[in-house]
């Protein structure tokens, strides 16, 4: 069992000890985790780059665990493997952001030249 497996076991176990499955539908789960992602941003709000690289490394774990915890639900409800589905989107990126053409630069694929 790959370990995305067993966090979305343990995700849907404690998910289904509450009886909270009925309110896990996939606009829900999305929608959860889009409000999960803006606490996180708003750990780095209003924040200079250097005060933004010392975020309060407690809260940051807290957000980025309830961000993981909806995405791996959501793939999951969709039956989508999260190893499979992110090694993919990192070769697509590949192909749309070469070395040659993209290191060092923040670009869009299309603003290359």
């Amino acid at each position: 069992m790959n370990e995305f497996k067993e966090l979305l076991g343990l995700l849907e176990q404690f998910r289904d000890e509450r009886e909270w499955g009925q309110f896990h539908d996939s606009k829900n789960l999305a929608l959860a985790l889009s409000i999960e992602a803006a606490e996180l941003n708003e750990l780095f709000l209003w924040k200079k780059e250097d005060e933004a690289e010392q975020v309060d490394r407690a809260k940051l774990r807290e957000e980025l665990a309830d961000v993981f915890a909806y995405a791996i639900m959501l793939a999951g409800r969709h039956g989508l493997e999260v190893y499979d589905i992110v090694k993919e989107k990192i070769a697509k990126n590949a192909a749309k952001y070469p070395v040659e053409k993209s290191k060092g630069s923040a670009a869009k694929y299309d603003d290359l030249s």
